[in-house]
C-alpha cells in the first residue's frame, strides 16, 4: 500500500530545524512496516537526519554553511532574489531534497540520536511543502 501527504510547515528563521513531531503529527499512522520517503517541494531549502538532542549541533550545521557557501560572492550571476538566494540554492544541493527512513513496527526507526531536519536556508523562505510517500504493509 502506497500513502501520500502534503505536509506545510510554518515559516522558520534561517538555520537547521528538528521537525520530525511536525512531520508525525500531520500523518494519520504508520504501517507496521515499510519505508517513508520526504520530499521538499522548495529549491532553497533541504532536508537531512542528524542529532536530536544538543541544539547546537544545528547552530553548528548553520555556522559552518554560511562560512563555507557565503552571501554576495561577486561571481555569482543569479543575485536578483536577495543576497542570501544563490547561496540558498547551492546549500540545498549540497544537504539534499529528500530522505528516506525504515519503518519498524509502525514507527520511525531512527536512531537513538536521530531527527528530521528542516535546512531553511533563506532569511525569510517562507512556509515549506513537504511531501511525504509511506510505502507499507
Amino acid at each position: 500500500m502506497i500513502t501520500q501527504y502534503e505536509i506545510i510547515l510554518p515559516e522558520f528563521p534561517r538555520g537547521f530545524h528538528l521537525i520530525t513531531q511536525r512531520v508525525l503529527a500531520q500523518i494519520k499512522g504508520l504501517p507496521q512496516t515499510g519505508i517513508f520517503h520526504l520530499f521538499i517541494k522548495h529549491t532553497s531549502a533541504g532536508l537531512t537526519i542528524n542529532e536530536n538532542a544538543d541544539d547546537d549541533v544545528r547552530r553548528d550545521f548553520a555556522s559552518w554553511m554560511d562560512r563555507y557557501v557565503k552571501e554576495n560572492e561577486p561571481y555569482y550571476l543569479h543575485t536578483i532574489e536577495g543576497s542570501d538566494d544563490m547561496p540558498a540554492h547551492i546549500k540545498s544541493s549540497l544537504v539534499g531534497s529528500s530522505i528516506s527512513i525504515p519503518i519498524t513496527n509502525g514507527k520511525l526507526n531512527l536512531g537513538t540520536w536521530q531527527g528530521i531536519y528542516l535546512c531553511e536556508f533563506r532569511n525569510r523562505g517562507g512556509q515549506r511543502k513537504l511531501i511525504a510517500t509511506i510505502y507499507g504493509e
